[in-house]
């Protein structure tokens, strides 16, 4: 005679958490930690799943609830630890923009100092640049590290820049890929639970949020751009982690270069002592932050940058990495330049036209199976505030394939305005808007 195996008796019922929370309810910390399990193991289906993201997308959570969310995610998978590194380990994480290549100069500045910097990333979608796809022009340079090469590197180098496991947080993959295809991206208690799962599963003791607002940001709005600072750096406190955030404005594309392969080249150039004075501006506050929340203060970071310790640095993370520093990056078979048609200056310059611009030339990829092309991007020749002369030239589009162009300057169309001496300049402001934390 057969026995049908015994069925599991589950905890919960996902209809009935879906049903309070959309009716404004608030789910107790079991719950939670059952939803997350259930639906990482299968047992909770996307369409339910999809159901309460948008429910919470409506409704919202309460700071617990969103703690309790994050800690579930955490518990989903592996937890990194550096306690038996001899250093302090401090980390930065961008919510994402147009030219954001701050990781590259960034990382190799703080480990100058003695820190040790973990910086697991990612590569992009849709119009905001990966910093894995970027350091995939440098020949050789490989992004998948096991966590024994992740910490030998950091012990003997100081800094690494790699991928992040498939073992850290494996409820935020899935949740991630569910919300991009069901409208619930924005929702500010998933955006935070899903980057604060990932960095304190990492394991490192510090962590710096750059949270960006504005016409290229995720986060357009400064105001939610804030609940999502204060969100994120609650969520660290509470986990033991020291957390900062710093409030950023990408109305305006960051530095000159959008892209890859000319994202570098950019870093190097401020790694050398140079480069365009945002990104410049916005390294050396992110590393002061980075090393004071590590607890290295007194030091002079802008010197590092002129002195070429930090190039130092940087080229010796790439050699560790299978790179080689000095090798050619790729350079596009076809160019495209847009001059000024009249004397004037640049008044105008939004971000998310010339993100949308460098993805349509092959700088991004709509699907995360897609390949980039590391040669294909946008470099800006003015800034707002630059006087231009008729028939200078004001953008550079570079491509493989010259097809690719006149999407591009689709995109762009109206996104930037010459206009006379005086007239006001649509930047939005200061780069740095605000500092949240202790």
């Amino acid at each position: 005679m057969s026995s049908t195996p015994a069925r599991t008796i589950e905890a919960f019922d996902a209809v009935d958490l879906i049903h309070a929370k959309r009716d404004k309810g608030e789910l107790s910390t079991p719950q939670i930690d059952w939803l997350i399990d259930a639906y990482t193991r299968g047992y909770v289906g996307d369409e339910q799943m999809a159901a309460m993201t948008m429910a919470i997308f409506l409704n919202g959570m309460s700071r617990r609830e969103i703690r309790d969310m994050t800690m579930a995610m955490i518990n989903s998978g592996e937890r990194m630890s550096f306690d038996r590194l001899d250093k302090p380990t401090t980390d930065k994480h961008s919510t994402g923009g147009v030219g954001d290549k701050i990781t590259l100069p960034l990382m190799p500045l703080v480990a100058v100092f003695g820190a040790a910097v973990p910086q697991l990333s990612g590569r992009g979608l849709g119009h905001t640049g990966g910093t894995l796809d970027k350091l995939e022009s440098i020949p050789g340079w490989r992004a998948n590290l096991s966590n024994d090469e992740m910490f030998q590197q950091l012990q003997d180098v100081g800094g690494v820049i790699c991928a992040a496991g498939s073992g850290l947080a494996p409820a935020d993959g899935k949740l991630y890929a569910l919300r991009d295809i069901t409208g619930t991206v924005e929702a500010i208690p998933l955006i935070a639970s899903s980057i604060m799962s990932k960095k304190i599963a990492e394991g490192t003791s510090a962590l710096v949020l750059d949270v960006k607002f504005g016409s290229g940001a995720f986060l357009k709005d400064i105001e939610r751009s804030r609940e999502l600072a204060r969100t994120m750096v609650a969520l660290g406190e509470d986990a033991g982690v020291a957390t900062s955030a710093l409030l950023t404005n990408m109305n305006v594309p960051l530095g000159l270069a959008i892209g890859n392969a000319n994202e570098v080249r950019e870093s190097l150039e401020v790694l050398a002592g140079g480069g365009p004075a945002d990104v410049v501006e916005l390294t050396v506050a992110l590393a002061r932050e980075m090393l004071n929340l590590a607890g290295i203060v007194d030091v002079d970071v802008e010197a590092a940058l002129k002195d070429g310790r930090a190039m130092d640095k940087w080229n010796a993370v790439i050699r560790a990495q299978g790179g080689d520093p000095t090798a050619a990056m790729p350079v596009a078979k076809e160019t495209h330049t847009v001059v000024a048609d009249r004397d004037g200056v640049l008044v105008e310059q939004q971000a998310l036209p010339f993100g949308i611009g460098a993805w349509r030339l092959g700088a991004g990829r709509a699907r995360k199976q897609d390949p980039v092309q590391h040669a294909a991007g946008i470099d800006l020749h003015a800034k707002p505030g630059d006087t231009v002369r008729k028939g200078e030239p004001l953008f550079t589009l570079s491509a493989d394939e010259p097809e690719r162009f006149a999407r591009a300057l689709e995109a762009v169309e109206g996104a930037w305005r010459i206009g006379a001496p005086g007239d006001p300049i649509l930047d939005g402001g200061p780069l740095i808007a605000e500092r949240i934390g202790n």
